[in-house]
């Protein structure tokens, strides 16, 4: 009999400003080498006891500093990493306070959803990269 896998629910926001969209990227020191420095939509893990939209507001507050007025779900996604499987709920959101810095993350950045593709995007965020190409931001 195989162990249980682990499942970690996460939360992302999809911030768009002007055709560009906000990516943060990842620190050196992670729990998961292989995801270091990469880029990815801002956000983090749903605490127990937690609601998915307060998870939200806490971790991008906490990680680029903003405010922001959560919206509605835009996708919900699956991605079975090699130790772990993440379950991902992204929802529009808008900057109420703030400009996004790096406090717990290494770097920002607002990108043309066009230039989307050419960016070290996390496996599991690649799908709302295709998505975003596909159909354009919310």
């Amino acid at each position: 009999m195989t162990e249980p896998r682990t499942r970690t629910l996460v939360v992302a926001g999809l911030m768009v400003r002007e055709g560009r969209v906000l990516i943060t990227q990842r620190t050196a020191e992670q729990k998961q080498p292989a995801l270091a420095l990469k880029w990815e939509f801002p956000g983090g893990k749903v605490e127990p006891g937690e609601s998915p939209v307060a998870a939200l507001v806490r971790e991008l507050r906490e990680e680029i500093g903003v405010t922001v007025e959560v919206g509605r779900v835009w996708e919900v996604l699956f991605h079975a990493y090699p130790a772990f499987d993440l379950v991902m709920v992204v929802y529009a959101a808008t900057i109420v306070d703030g400009e996004p810095r790096s406090l717990e993350v290494k770097d920002t950045a607002w990108v043309p959803v066009a230039e989307l593709g050419a960016w070290d995007i996390l496996p599991a965020d690649r799908p709302l990269v295709e998505r975003l190409l596909t159909e354009g931001p919310p």
